[in-house]
């Protein structure tokens, strides 16, 4: 054993997966966690846990000084640190060092070139690797960058020089668009990363993503392990990574290979990390260095899918002074891989992320899911959204792809919104089975909508509030003064058919449904409902559906005011969708507003989310900077141009509540 006790300087689904290994290896787990992680699954799986702080991750996970102090105390000999958080920061990886503390990772000098953008870029380029045409802005004022985006040409990416997973970049397609993206990067960054250095480089039409996972000791050996395909990305964050790729022959996976090893050998690296390549589309023998990641990736498993190594074992031994006992001919690449990323998120709202508590996780049988939550786990605004990864392996990229459906078909989370269904959606694309993507081909496709409930869904769903409101009212908590034909709920009535009575439902969207009829007899045994204060999430056929029930009255006003808003131009108000901070208001109060302009910007989950004008009219706001919001708190509204008296009655009228 390389070590005995180990410290996770981590949370979610990646500490659970570094702790199964330490367990795998005999080595003793410390987890780390903040106030609202502490009943986490990571928490429970470690054998010891420590405390590092409130809510906000520069407070705990991300504060150097209390993770240092929970190693030290706990008697940890190494910090394995996942990624994001700590994972690339060398700072902490000097402070585990002056702690006597193994770093799970690269050397600190790997980690200075290789964190910054600019910086790496300009290393490997003189070490023979091909690197994308570009410009760093460090230093320089916004006219200074305009100029130079002009002599570089545009289409350009913008991109934070110390970020990652996509945070802050933004495509700029002409100088017109220059300036209000400059201006969200730097916020972003600054926000994300404590440095608003930005980097601008060539967009690539049609690229796909591509990266090389590599191995690296301290006595001078680094292999390759093969590729991995992450080309299928929403706003430059991986949603499905394959390994091998469907257009990577074996010449220029060599090449490939042997760049990315390069790249790693420039700055003596050690452990594992990831090189970053975009290939053309057209040219898929053509490819630019994009960046490296110093860490382990999200996407690992796909890798150890295909190679069966286990990535963090091989860190252990690495960061134990250990050499690498693979060579490059140890390494093949067995069948094909798929990873799927679910979200906390809503496709149909935008892809807004989602929070509450998980009423019911059940995994699919037979696939690797590696999830950070359970039931009862809470998610919250505080962290990433992702809270699984669905893998599966099969012979066939074509038999992986399919298996990778039916586990999501199987995999049944109540109680948080997710894009499983928008995955699904995905891995059936003949585009996507075909292999003919690139980066932009999410972002092209139509706005997403809900699958809608079966009729099996819908009959469940009826079936269980009743049950529940019938269940109520004999207790007593309810109607207990009636008698018990008004508590029975059989819906009789004098004069006419004895009939079942309906239940009314909001769906996810919001909107009204038609009443659904009470069903005589239970429903399908494979229907999954799971019943959550006054909302009902029911599994069937592989769609999970959100459901609200609303009383008779509730129903009736909301279909009285879908005429009002029909009269005055649309819905008035615009709520946050999700609790949140307001960053940016983007009009005065008393401004005319065109449909669609920008009016407040919140900040939740690390990323920022535009509320736009509902209609043409006049503004009023009711955010400031700095506020924190609540989800579905009206924060500005929009008298309609076209209907001022109908609009300004409408301000003025309460804003049905959930749940009312």
């Amino acid at each position: 054993m390389p070590f005995s006790t180990v410290l996770v300087a981590n949370r979610g689904e990646i500490a659970r997966r570094v702790i199964r290994t330490l367990r795998e290896q005999g080595i003793t787990s410390v987890a780390i966690y903040s106030d609202p992680d502490a009943t986490a699954p990571h928490v429970r799986e470690a054998d010891h846990a420590v405390r590092v702080g409130p809510a906000p991750a520069a407070e705990s996970y991300m504060n150097i000084e209390r993770v240092i102090a929970a190693a030290v105390d706990s008697g940890a000999e190494a910090v394995h640190p996942g990624y994001g958080f700590l994972s690339e920061n060398a700072d902490f990886a000097r402070a585990c060092a002056d702690a006597g503390i193994v770093f799970i990772g690269p050397s600190v000098h790997a980690l200075d070139v290789m964190g910054d953008k600019i910086r790496s870029k300009e290393h490997v380029a003189g070490h023979g690797v091909p690197t994308v045409p570009g410009f760093s802005a460090a230093g320089m004022s916004d006219d200074d960058i305009a100029a130079a985006a002009d002599a570089a040409g545009y289409p350009l990416l913008i991109k934070p020089s110390a970020g990652g997973g996509g945070k802050g970049m933004h495509e700029v397609h002409n100088r017109g668009e220059l300036a209000e993206a400059l201006a969200t990067a730097r916020r972003v960054a600054r926000a994300s990363f404590g440095d608003e250095t930005l980097l601008l480089e060539r967009l690539i039409t049609r690229p796909r993503h591509i990266e090389v996972q590599v191995l690296g000791d301290n006595f001078g050996s680094i292999i390759y392990l093969g590729e991995r395909e992450c080309t299928l990305q929403r706003r430059h964050q991986k949603v499905i990574e394959e390994s091998p790729s469907a257009i990577i022959d074996e010449p220029t996976r060599k090449r490939l290979g042997a760049a990315a090893c390069a790249a790693a050998a420039s700055v003596d690296y050690a452990g594992a990390g990831t090189v970053e390549f975009l290939v053309s589309a057209d040219q898929p023998d053509e490819f630019f260095f994009i960046e490296m990641n110093t860490r382990l990736q999200v996407e690992h498993p796909v890798t150890e899918m295909v190679t069966g190594v286990d990535l963090v074992q091989q860190q252990l031994l690495v960061a134990a002074g250990k050499p690498l006992a693979l060579a490059q001919h140890d390494i093949s690449l067995t069948g094909h891989a798929v990873e799927a990323r679910v979200y906390a998120e809503t496709p149909a709202r935008g892809f807004l992320p989602a929070t509450g508590r998980v009423a019911l996780w059940q995994a699919a049988p037979g696939a690797r899911t590696d999830s950070a939550v359970e039931t009862g786990s809470v998610v919250s605004s505080h962290y990433d959204p992702m809270i699984a990864k669905v893998i599966t392996h099969a012979a066939t990229r074509e038999e992986a792809l399919a298996a990778a459906d039916r586990a999501l078909a199987h995999t049944v989370l109540a109680g948080v919104e997710t894009n499983i269904d928008f995955l699904r959606t995905l891995l059936t694309d003949p585009d996507v089975r075909a292999g003919t993507i690139d980066t932009g081909f999410i972002d092209r496709m139509p706005p997403f909508s809900d699958p809608p409930a079966t009729t099996a869904a819908l009959s469940a769903a009826a079936l269980c509030v009743a049950e529940h409101r019938q269940a109520q009212a004999q207790s007593g908590r309810a109607m207990s003064h009636a008698s018990p034909l008004w508590r029975s709920g059989s819906g009789w009535r004098s004069a006419r058919e004895p009939q079942r009575g309906v239940v009314e439902f909001v769906g996810s969207d919001g909107a009204l449904l038609p009443a659904v009829q009470i069903p005589a007899v239970a429903p399908d045994p494979g229907v999954v409902t799971v019943l959550d204060g006054d909302v009902v999430w029911v599994h069937d056929a592989g769609v999970t559906t959100r459901l609200q029930s609303v009383s008779r009255e509730r129903a009736a006003r909301m279909r009285r005011a879908e005429k009002q808003y029909e009269a005055g131009g649309g819905n008035p108000d615009v709520a946050a969708p999700m609790p949140g901070a307001v960053v940016a208001v983007h009009v005065n109060d008393g401004d005319e507003v065109a449909a669609g302009a920008r009016l407040v910007t919140i900040e939740a989950m690390k990323m920022e989310h535009p509320l736009t004008a509902p209609m043409d009219g006049t503004v009023r706001v009711l955010a400031a900077v700095g506020d924190q919001v609540r989800k579905d708190q009206v924060l500005a509204q929009v008298v309609a141009t076209s209907s001022t008296d109908a609009a300004a009655t409408l301000s003025t009228a309460p804003t049905p509540t959930p749940g009312e």
